[in-house]
């Protein structure tokens, strides 16, 4: 047991930090609420009068999150490489040669059908 004592000391702080942050937030924070502030806010666009049953929302903003995210995860994959570079000699070059050049092939797909586009 007394090995995950300071990994639960360490969560015991995380979490006493988290609760005391909320809490001074409550009593530090500006009490001042006017119409802007209490305005819904969704991604800087200016909120708009949904219909009654809701209404669409553009695919645009689920794309982009999706590509950041499959792009992110792959970019993860350079760091273990780069770290073992040299135990993984001509095999770990050649197999990220492969890697890059996929992830290159989805990026010029992307680009090329206007995924990138921000307007």
């Amino acid at each position: 047991m007394e090995l995950y004592t300071p990994v639960l000391v360490l969560a015991a702080i995380a979490a006493a930090f988290a609760v005391g942050s909320v809490v001074m937030s409550a009593f530090v924070g500006p009490k001042r609420y006017n119409r802007a502030k209490l305005d819904s806010y969704e991604c800087g666009i200016e909120p708009t009068p949904q219909p009654v049953g809701g209404g669409r929302f553009p695919v645009k903003y689920y794309i982009t999150a999706m590509l950041f995210i499959v792009f992110d995860i792959e970019i993860i994959f350079l760091y273990p490489w780069a770290v073992h570079f040299d135990a993984m000699k001509v095999f770990g070059l050649i197999e990220m040669v492969v890697f890059i050049a996929t992830v290159f092939v989805a990026y010029a797909y992307v680009w090329r059908r206007g995924g990138l586009d921000w307007d």
